[in-house]
């Protein structure tokens, strides 16, 4: 099979495409014919080995490999079609549409990719594309966990989206719509009208105004991008207001400590886990249309140092996929 492999740190033209042995699917394991996949942020930064600090960027070499990925096939999340399943897999058939998030096992950047039963994945909308139903799993999963899971968000609250036009950040949006939260968000120009049309109300375009002078009363700004920090928006925060970071620096991790005392505004922050029962719910949301897949661009598995140099500007809108499948 045909995959993109990635052996050392660097910027996208370390990426290669080669000719690979196919996987052999274990006992417990779906093989799965990749049809669509994504470029992260995360694949990105594993690649460039790009991390907040010097000390983040000696654990990940010890964590990820020191000259380069240990696992050399990146990709955290897919869609395709079962090709073949182990002697124990009993919810799925050879010929089923799945979507699978694979997280930091990586391996979806490929033709083929070995999934357990037991990880993230579930069968594919019927009213879903494969490249839409990709385009959802990293940023709504990451977007749940923080929302939900780490901020406690309730109905009626207020929260300020920092990045709202971002993988992360378009989920977020309308994952707190749907809890019932007055959400607003922080994005450029050319995506306001994108992030209002997702349900926020009022959308900050940081090119031409500082939302911290504007804004105030918010019980939750969850910064998806580590664009701001707590000092900035403790004018905008409640007095026990959270200030949640999905992109964790030192800082964030020492004020994740010493906030915890004193009772006032809190910074909060951890590692998206995951969770097969989260991308079943999610995929429930995205086949109602109360979760819309956002799809910057489409690029083909020739495309991948183009995708990846997409994902490095900084200005991608929500996903951007590769379509591993010629007809796809």
């Amino acid at each position: 099979m045909k995959a993109v492999v990635c052996l050392k740190y660097g910027p996208p033209e370390v990426l290669d495409i080669r000719e690979v042995a196919d996987p052999i699917p274990r006992d417990s394991e779906l093989l799965i014919r990749v049809h669509a996949t994504t470029v992260t942020s995360g694949d990105a930064r594993v690649r460039a080995l790009r991390m907040p600090s010097p000390v983040f960027s000696l654990i990940g070499r010890l964590a990820l490999g020191l000259k380069g990925p240990r696992k050399a096939v990146l990709g955290t999340e897919l869609a395709g079609v079962v090709e073949r399943v182990g002697a124990r897999v009993t919810k799925f058939r050879v010929g089923d549409q799945v979507v699978a998030f694979v997280g930091v096992r990586f391996g979806a950047h490929a033709e083929l990719a070995c999934v357990p039963e037991s990880f993230p994945v579930v069968k594919k909308p019927q009213g879903l594309a494969f490249d839409e139903a990709v385009a959802i799993p990293f940023g709504a999963i990451t977007a749940l966990y923080f929302l939900r899971d780490v901020g406690k968000v309730k109905k009626g609250q207020r929260v300020l989206v920092v990045g709202a036009s971002g993988s992360v950040g378009v989920a977020a949006v309308q994952l707190a719509v749907h809890m019932g939260v007055e959400v607003d968000g922080v994005c450029s120009t050319s995506n306001v009208e994108l992030v209002k049309s997702l349900g926020a109300g009022r959308v900050f375009d940081y090119t031409v105004e500082d939302f911290t002078k504007c804004a105030t009363g918010y019980d939750v700004v969850l910064d998806t991008v580590g664009a701001t920090t707590l000092a900035k928006c403790r004018s905008v925060l409640k007095p026990k207001g959270k200030f949640i970071a999905v992109v964790l620096t030192l800082k964030e991790i020492r004020q994740m400590l010493t906030t915890q005392l004193g009772g006032g505004q809190r910074v909060l922050g951890g590692v998206a886990p995951e969770r097969l029962v989260d991308l079943e719910y999610l995929m429930r949301l995205a086949e109602s249309g109360v979760l819309k897949p956002i799809i910057d661009r489409r690029y083909s598995m020739r495309g991948i140092v183009a995708a990846h140099q997409r994902v490095d500007s900084g200005r991608k809108v929500g996903a951007v996929v590769v379509q591993m499948c010629s007809g796809e």
